[in-house]
């Protein structure tokens, strides 16, 4: 049975009222718009608190975020395919490279020939032990420790790296915890978070020379290259 219209206007202020929008009104009570602005037209326009402003941005801007993050994906899948395999000549150069970027180097002021690759990033990690395994060097020459804040899940983050690296938690070396500051905003926080991976390669003095000249090789071979020669 269809309700007389005092009901539904009676309703239509109660709802106007309690902060509703005329669509929000027209699509709960089932009437024109116009109805609505009529039978509540002398009613004060209901303040709109920050909530809900909050919500109808989300809903106004949420089919962007969707489309978006759909772009995003498929442009990331695109260009993870272009790579395929690789060799190893590709894969030792990616991995001088990216010690040279991310690695421990010895200053002009301090000595210090030793392998040492800090991330927290484990894509980082896996290629640089998969190019340590190209180079020959024995994985019983490889040490781990944790770098984390104190105020983490220092035994989850412990077993994360232990299972990325196929080790016992127990072969590793003492985590080294980063002491909290309250006073700084830490936003690398929550289940997500894991610290750094420390790898050490144990009598790396050898290797490490061979990668900084690897490296000086690398600048040397890019810098010659005829195709980015300004021209005379």
């Amino acid at each position: 049975m269809v309700r007389a219209k005092p009901e539904l206007k009676a309703r239509a202020r109660e709802l106007r009222r309690a902060g509703k929008t005329y669509d929000e009104i027209t699509a709960e009570l089932g009437v024109a718009k116009s109805s609505v602005s009529l039978w509540v037209r002398d009613l004060p326009t209901p303040r709109t608190s920050p909530e809900r402003i909050q919500r109808m941005r989300e809903a106004r801007w949420a089919p962007y975020r969707a489309f978006r993050d759909r772009a995003r994906m498929e442009t990331k899948q695109a260009a993870a395919e272009q790579i395929g395999s690789l060799t190893d000549r590709e894969l030792f150069l990616i991995g001088v490279g990216l010690y040279w970027a991310e690695g421990t180097k010895s200053k002009p002021y301090r000595l210090s020939e030793v392998i040492v690759f800090v991330n927290s990033d484990p894509g980082m990690i896996q290629v640089f032990l998969a190019w340590l395994t190209l180079l020959d060097v024995e994985s019983d020459r490889w040490r781990f420790r944790v770098l984390i804040h104190e105020s983490a899940d220092v035994a989850s983050a412990e077993r994360y790296w232990a299972d990325l690296v196929g080790q016992d938690v127990g072969d590793f070396g003492k985590t080294t915890l980063k002491r909290y500051n309250p006073k700084t905003i830490r936003k690398n926080v929550g289940a997500d978070y894991h610290g750094c991976l420390v790898v050490r390669v144990r009598q790396g003095a050898d290797l490490y020379r061979r990668v900084e000249g690897w490296w000086y090789g690398i600048v040397e071979a890019s810098v010659e290259r005829e195709d980015i020669r300004p021209s005379s």
